[in-house]
């Protein structure tokens, strides 16, 4: 297994290559051997996927869970995996601080914190503690014996009540002042916006892809300066909508033509074998 440092500074590098790179976000080890076996070059977490996969709303699994899931993951591939650590599980910017020094326990190499509160009425964190925050996670990020990235993400665009695009570059911009590595503001949908976006930050910007019909595509991002995108629980999304589209085929017409684009089984016992155990010939033709 490649060690957590050779990892750490793998996904550094990535950031300072040329063009852009995608961290596709698996939800779970299955999924997660699959798109190293694709050729991708990293990986991110997708806190909404793996909630969806506990059958919680995004933003309802605990730090002892997602903990767990890290481990997990990390342990499944030997690529690089950055952290949907949301919020950075609590307030105080000790406690954004203590995450990242657990998450990096469970041994990603890079984590992204967001400044959304989780609370209706202030969606966002004001900009004093939102720096403050991102501040202590980026000093707990240099106490570590490897280079983890940290990404800042600005939410104004998924939770705020009035998105901005100009409090988004005045928050990121703040972020790179204390340290951030990457900046990141989810729920941008308009090239525009993500060019003009980009002209304004100097650290390598993230923008997360995975919303219908956008009509522009990597090439497009490349062109107006993005470094690196996500997927967000898109993926996780899209084949939970395949679980419900079956489903309600058997229901409603009582056919099973769901089954013609599925992978077939002996396709995935291949890909997974090299984590069994031992050999069983109990469902090899399920």
């Amino acid at each position: 297994m490649t060690s957590q440092y050779q990892k750490a500074v793998e996904f550094r590098a990535l950031h300072s290559g040329p063009g852009l790179f995608v961290t596709p976000n698996p939800w779970d080890v299955g999924s997660a051997i699959l798109l190293e076996q694709m050729g991708f070059a990293a990986l991110a977490t997708t806190g909404a996927g793996f909630a969806f996969s506990c059958g919680v709303p995004d933003n309802h699994v605990s730090l002892e869970r997602m903990l767990a899931h890290l481990r997990e993951l990390t342990a499944a591939t030997d690529l690089p995996i950055s952290a949907d650590l949301e919020n950075g599980h609590g307030d105080a910017p000790a406690t954004v601080a203590r995450t990242i020094a657990l998450a990096a326990e469970a041994g990603v190499v890079g984590g992204s914190i967001e400044d959304s509160t989780g609370h209706p009425q202030a969606p966002l964190y004001p900009l004093s503690l939102a720096v403050e925050r991102v501040h202590a996670a980026v000093e707990a990020a240099r106490a570590l014996p490897f280079p983890f990235t940290l990404t800042a993400r600005a939410e104004n665009f998924v939770c705020g009540p009035h998105p901005d695009l100009d409090d988004v570059i005045r928050r990121l911009q703040a972020y790179e002042a204390v340290g951030a590595a990457v900046v990141f503001a989810p729920g941008i949908r308009h090239l525009s916006d993500i060019a003009a976006l980009a002209k304004e930050v100097h650290r390598p910007l993230n923008v997360m892809m995975g919303f219908p019909s956008p009509g522009f595509g990597l090439k497009e991002l490349a062109g107006v300066g993005v470094r690196r995108v996500s997927l967000g629980g898109s993926l996780a999304r899209a084949a939970l909508g395949s679980l419900r589209r079956a489903g309600e085929e058997v229901l409603s017409l009582g056919t099973f033509g769901y089954a013609d684009p599925a992978i077939p089984g002996a396709d995935l016992n291949a890909r997974f074998a090299h984590r069994a155990p031992g050999r069983t010939e109990k469902g090899r033709h399920d």
